[in-house]
């Protein structure tokens, strides 16, 4: 059985768009696919997350604590997600990986939300993925792949099918110094990524055909990152 770790974009769990609707369908997906996976889902924060780490960046708080705040959302993520998915996975987000991988015992589905300060939930996917040994990492967010420039700033962007971790990393910079940031990948999930081996691939995780391609390893709609 395939080992499959998908980071879920906050920013296609809970856009305030559909969200009940999406969600159900997103579970039955990931339940169907539990026959030939073992799935491992990591939920970020969205757009719910920034409103309270902008909102706390502006009252003064500290990158720490905007962190810790983010963190609780990406938590509060996987426990929607939990809803649908009923017994097929742990209804509190696994807080380490060691957790993780001693639910997958248990549960066809493993949920997990952010871990500490300074890790965008891309690494801990990242990470999850090295230690479960997963044969590939998806990346489910809100554009349908890598494009050379942003596509919502420049409508003709060039969207690659495929790259390099290198190039991946070339596009979207050495990392991140602040709370939420906004970024395909986290350019320090790749490197953990490439140095561990399993490719990489980026997914409209709101196309839930291409998505469920890209978990299966088939053909989609998508990048693909490896090498």
């Amino acid at each position: 059985m395939e080992r499959v770790v998908i980071s879920l974009g906050g920013s296609i769990l809970v856009p305030g768009d559909g969200d009940p609707s999406y969600l159900a369908k997103l579970a039955e997906l990931l339940v169907e696919l539990t026959t030939s996976h073992k799935v491992f889902a990591v939920t970020g924060g969205g757009r719910i997350a920034r409103f309270y780490i902008e909102t706390g960046r502006a009252l003064g708080a500290k990158e720490r604590r905007l962190d810790e705040l983010g963190i609780e959302i990406t938590r509060m993520n996987a426990r929607l997600l939990a809803i649908p998915l009923g017994a097929h996975a742990n209804q509190e987000p696994a807080k380490t990986y060691t957790e993780a991988a001693r639910l997958a015992r248990r549960h066809p589905i493993v949920l997990m939300g952010g871990t500490s300060p300074g890790w965008t939930t891309d690494r801990v996917a990242a990470s999850l993925a090295r230690v479960v040994k997963a044969d590939r990492l998806v990346n489910a967010t809100s554009v349908d792949g890598v494009y050379a420039e942003d596509p919502k700033e420049n409508p003709f962007a060039r969207r690659f099918d495929r790259l390099t971790y290198a190039k991946l990393i070339e596009l979207t910079g050495e990392g991140h110094t602040r709370a939420g940031p906004r970024i395909v990948f986290d350019p320090v999930a790749a490197r953990v990524a490439a140095k561990a081996g399993f490719p990489l691939l980026v997914v409209d995780g709101r196309d839930l055909t291409a998505l469920r391609a890209a978990i299966c390893g088939d053909a989609f709609h998508g990048t693909t990152v490896s090498g």
